[in-house]
């Protein structure tokens, strides 16, 4: 046009094929959200490195991921202990392995009424869920930010979008890692690194269980491989919260507009320890 030559613009989409090739870690990998992520990422051709307290469900996983051809380590370890993060990253220096994609998915529950809970329990989830997820990037990020590439998932919850009585510390502990990861995106953007807070509501896997929250199953549960699905689509595309199901989308949407004590009355009467 106008006597100038044409030039053609190639745009490459960002997609989960970005992944491949890359090293992978995966917090609480020996079951639920954690396994159905490393499968996936697997899936999409990234080299993995898992890590949990379970040695024997770690192997397995990891039997089941390498005869599958994914290069696969693990490393076990028990994140309610502060000195597992570090122990983590020196595990992965020393293999001589760069991790560009951080998947911070371990985490604890428990469901009771605080003032007859297990204290033991309620610290752990502030350990876990909390300091652990921060000690874990910031070992991991600089090196991220260094190459001007990286990915990081934070494992959040339809919990941290408002208070939750009888999950109190959890529901605390969830909307942590939200703004954290939030806060952390805009940081670390300009380098290239992506950050994406995944908030699931109820999923297949033990955390009912082990949170003593088993009657919450009865509400419907989404599969753990679609919210690996959809956390990991969206993580690729450097979207930095997801939700991945509809009603929990309108929920987070609807407590905005709503007083905090209305909400938190509500969900009391729902959540009471007893209720059917």
């Amino acid at each position: 046009m106008n006597g100038q030559p044409c030039s053609t613009i190639i745009l490459t989409m960002a997609s989960t094929e970005d992944y491949n090739g890359k090293w992978a870690l995966v917090t609480g990998a020996s079951a639920g959200i954690g396994a159905a992520l490393a499968r996936e990422l697997a899936r999409n051709g990234a080299k993995l490195i898992l890590t949990a307290r379970r040695k024997e469900r770690l192997e397995a996983l990891a039997a089941e991921l390498a005869a599958r051809g994914t290069d696969v380590r693990i490393v076990l370890a028990d994140l309610t202990e502060s000195t597992a993060p570090q122990a983590i990253y020196d595990a992965i220096a020393i293999e001589g392995l760069n991790v560009e994609i951080l998947i911070n998915n371990a985490g604890l529950g428990q469901y009771a009424e605080f003032a007859n809970c297990d204290l033991g329990q309620e610290l752990a989830q502030i350990r876990v869920n909390c300091e652990a997820m921060v000690h874990l990037t910031r070992l991991f990020v600089p090196a991220m930010i260094e190459r001007r590439r990286g990915w990081v998932l934070v494992l959040a919850s339809t919990a941290s979008f408002q208070p939750v009585p009888f999950l109190s510390t959890y529901a605390a502990t969830k909307g942590f890692d939200r703004f954290f990861a939030l806060g952390l995106a805009e940081e670390v953007a300009p380098f290239g690194v992506k950050v994406t807070a995944l908030c699931p509501g109820p999923t297949e896997s033990e955390f009912f269980d082990v949170a003593g929250a088993a009657q919450f199953k009865a509400r419907g549960v989404q599969s753990a491989e679609a919210v690996a699905r959809i956390g990991l689509e969206a993580l690729a595309k450097g979207k930095r919260t997801i939700i991945p199901y509809f009603s929990g989308q309108l929920t987070a949407f609807l407590v905005r507009f709503l007083p905090v004590g209305l909400i938190t009355h509500f969900v009391a009467k729902a959540a009471r320890p007893g209720q059917s």
